[in-house]
C-alpha cells in the first residue's frame, strides 16, 4: 500500500549521499550533509509528513505552498547545440520530494510493463534506487534482437516525445498518484505544490536531474505504455524513446498514429524530427554500428561497467580487474580517432573521462592533455561534465599528485581559452569544482569576478567553496561583513567556512548561532515542542565537518 515512512525518506537521503542531488551537476558539500545526518533529516522529513497526514486533506497542498521551499533552474548543455534546464534544489526538500516517489516507485514498480528499460525500482537497493541492469544499452540491444529476428518485410519506428520534462501536466499527475491507492490522494496534493514551486508557479513540468522526476515520468508514461499494449502494438520503451515494431510501413504508420493519439491525451506530441521508419535489416546496421558491434576496441569500451563497488565481497579485486580491462583498451587510439571526427561520439568521449582515474598518471595526463585542449574541447563540449569530474578526481587523487602542476596547467588555459563554454551553468560549477585544489593570483581573480557577477545562488555557494579550500581570509571576511545580505544556502556554507579560519570563525559563530538556528527553520518545525530542527542538524553536523569536501 502506498504509504510514505521513515525509510523512504532516508533512503533518499543516502541515495543522494551516494550519487548526487541532480545527476547534471557536480557534488556539493550538501550531499555529505545528507548522508552523516540521513538518520536526523528523515526523521524530520517523516515527522512532517506525519503532520500533513493527520490533518485535513486539503490543507496538504496548502501548507507546503505557503513554505519557501528554495529551488533554482539552471542551464545545462543538452547534446552538442542545445540546451535544457536543471533543477538545483534545497536538501532537506530534495530529500523530502525524493522520500515521496520512492513510496511512489515502490507500489508502483510491479505495475510496470517488461518492455520498458528505465528505472526499474529495486526494493532492498540500498543507497540505490533502479536495478542497474536495466540500461539504454539493454534497451537498444533487446530492440536490436527483436528486430533480427523479425520478418524481412517488418518495419521498425524510432521515436521520442517532443519536450517530455517540460511538458508534464501536474494535474494529470495528480491524478496517477491517486489511481495508486493508499495515500494517494495525500501525497498527490504535496507532490503537485512541491511541483509547483520547482516549476517558478506554473501547472506543468518536471524539475529535471533529480530521482524524484524520473518517478513521476515513469508513473506518467505508465499510461501510454498501457494505451499501446490494449491496442496490439510490439513496443519498447526507455524514458520517452519508443521503437515500435511492425510487419510492413501501414501497420507501423498506424502504430505511431496510436502514440500519437495516447500522447494527445495528455498534452503530449512526437517529436517529428526524431521520428524514422526504418527496414528490419537497416535498423539492424544502424543500431550495431551505434553500439559499436562492429569494432571490438570500442564495443568493449561502451560496455565496460565503471562502477566500482567498495562494499563487494572482493572490493580490491574487482577494482583491479576493472583498472586491468580498462589498460587493455587502446584508449589513446580510441580518443585520436574521435577527433577525426566532424561530430565525435559523445558517450566514447564520455567513457574515455570516465576511465582517466584508472590509467597510469602519465597515460592519464596524456589523455586530459588531449581532452582539454583548446582545439579538442570544443568538439567534446557534449562531454564537458563527465570530463570534468574526471579531471577532479585525478586532481583530488595521491596517487596522481605526479601530474597535479601538469593538470593545474591545462585547468587554467581553459579560463583564456574556452570562456564561451564556462558562460552555461552547469559547466561552470562542474569546472568550479577542479579549481578548489590549488590557489593562484588568476583564479583568485577569475572566482571574484564570477561570484560579483552571477545571480545563481547554487554559482554563488561554489565560489565560496574554493575560497575555503584555499582558506582564503580576505574572501571570508568580506562575506561575514555581508552576512545579513546573504542568501541562507551561502550563510550555511560560510559558516562550514568559518571552522577554517580560528578565532575570527569562533567569534563568528558565537555572534550568529542564536540567528542561524532561527533564520535557517524550514517552516516545518515547531521549536516550542523541541522537535527536531533543520538549522540545528546543520549546525551540529557542520561543528565536525571542518575538511569536509
Amino acid at each position: 500500500m502506498l504509504s510514505p515512512s521513515f525509510d523512504h525518506f532516508k533512503h533518499a537521503a543516502l541515495e543522494i549521499a551516494t550519487h548526487g542531488d541532480n545527476d547534471t551537476l557536480p557534488f556539493d558539500i550538501d550531499t555529505k550533509f545528507c548522508g552523516d545526518k540521513a538518520e536526523e533529516l528523515a526523521h524530520l522529513a517523516s515527522t512532517f509528513y506525519e503532520k500533513l497526514r493527520k490533518g485535513p486533506q486539503k490543507e496538504n497542498g496548502r501548507k507546503i505552498t505557503a513554505l519557501d521551499v528554495f529551488s533554482e533552474r539552471l542551464i545545462a548543455p543538452s547534446g552538442p547545440a542545445g540546451f535544457r534546464v536543471v533543477t538545483k534544489i534545497h536538501p532537506f526538500w530534495n530529500i523530502y520530494f525524493n522520500g515521496l516517489g520512492i513510496s511512489i516507485a515502490e507500489t508502483l514498480e510491479p505495475l510496470r510493463s517488461p518492455r520498458t528499460f528505465s528505472y526499474r525500482f529495486i526494493t532492498n537497493g540500498k543507497d540505490e534506487l533502479f536495478d542497474p541492469e536495466y540500461t539504454w544499452r539493454k534497451y537498444k540491444k533487446t530492440t536490436l534482437d527483436k528486430a533480427q529476428l523479425a520478418d524481412e518485410n517488418s518495419v521498425i519506428v524510432q521515436t521520442d516525445i517532443s519536450s517530455f520534462y517540460n511538458q508534464l501536466s501536474h494535474h494529470h499527475i495528480e491524478n496517477f498518484i491517486c489511481d495508486l491507492g493508499g495515500e494517494g490522494e495525500i501525497i498527490a496534493k504535496q507532490i503537485n505544490a512541491l511541483l509547483g514551486k520547482f516549476s517558478a508557479g506554473r501547472s506543468f513540468g518536471l524539475p529535471v536531474g533529480g530521482q524524484g522526476a524520473r518517478i513521476l515520468a515513469e508513473l506518467f508514461l505508465k499510461y501510454i505504455d498501457e494505451a499501446m499494449t490494449y491496442a496490439g502494438i510490439d513496443w519498447y520503451r526507455y524514458v520517452d524513446d519508443y521503437v515500435l515494431i511492425a510487419k510492413s510501413y501501414a501497420e507501423a504508420y498506424k502504430a505511431l498514429s496510436v502514440l500519437a493519439h495516447s500522447l494527445s491525451n495528455y498534452g503530449l506530441t512526437i517529436n517529428k524530427t526524431k521520428t524514422v521508419f526504418l527496414s528490419a535489416k537497416n535498423y539492424v546496421d544502424y543500431i550495431s554500428a551505434q553500439l559499436g558491434d562492429h569494432d571490438e576496441e570500442s564495443s568493449k569500451l561502451r560496455a565496460i561497467d565503471l562502477k566500482f563497488d567498495p562494499y563487494s565481497d572482493n572490493p580490491h579485486e574487482d577494482y583491479q580487474i576493472l583498472k586491468e580491462t580498462v589498460e587493455s583498451l587502446e584508449i589513446r587510439y580510441l580518443l585520436n580517432r574521435e577527433l577525426e571526427k566532424s561530430i565525435p561520439d559523445s558517450f566514447l568521449i564520455t567513457q574515455i573521462g570516465r576511465t582517466m582515474r584508472l590509467q597510469e598518471p602519465a597515460i592519464a595526463l596524456e589523455l586530459a592533455s588531449t581532452l582539454l585542449n583548446v582545439q579538442n574541447i570544443h568538439a567534446f563540449r557534449s562531454s564537458w561534465s563527465t570530463i570534468m569530474r574526471g579531471i577532479s578526481h585525478l586532481r583530488s587523487d595521491k596517487n596522481y599528485t605526479s601530474i597535479s602542476s601538469g593538470i593545474d596547467i591545462l585547468i587554467d588555459k581553459l579560463i583564456l581559452n574556452s570562456a564561451h563554454l564556462l558562460e552555461v551553468d552547469t559547466n561552470l560549477l562542474h569546472f568550479l569544482r577542479c579549481l578548489r585544489f590549488k590557489n593562484t593570483p588568476e583564479r583568485s581573480k577569475f572566482i571574484h569576478n564570477i561570484y560579483m557577477q552571477t545571480n545563481s545562488e547554487t554559482i554563488k555557494r561554489a565560489c565560496i567553496d574554493c575560497w575555503r579550500h584555499w582558506h582564503d581570509r580576505n574572501a571570508f571576511t568580506d562575506l561575514r561583513n555581508k552576512w545579513s545580505r546573504l542568501d541562507k544556502n551561502s550563510q550555511r556554507l560560510l559558516w562550514l567556512a568559518s571552522y577554517k579560519f580560528g578565532d575570527q570563525g569562533n567569534g563568528m559563530r558565537a555572534q550568529l548561532k542564536s540567528n542561524s538556528e532561527t533564520s535557517w527553520l524550514l517552516g516545518i518545525e515547531n521549536p516550542e515542542l523541541h522537535e527536531l530542527q533543520f538549522s540545528k542538524i546543520f549546525l551540529d553536523w557542520a561543528s565536525g565537518a571542518a575538511d569536509a569536501i
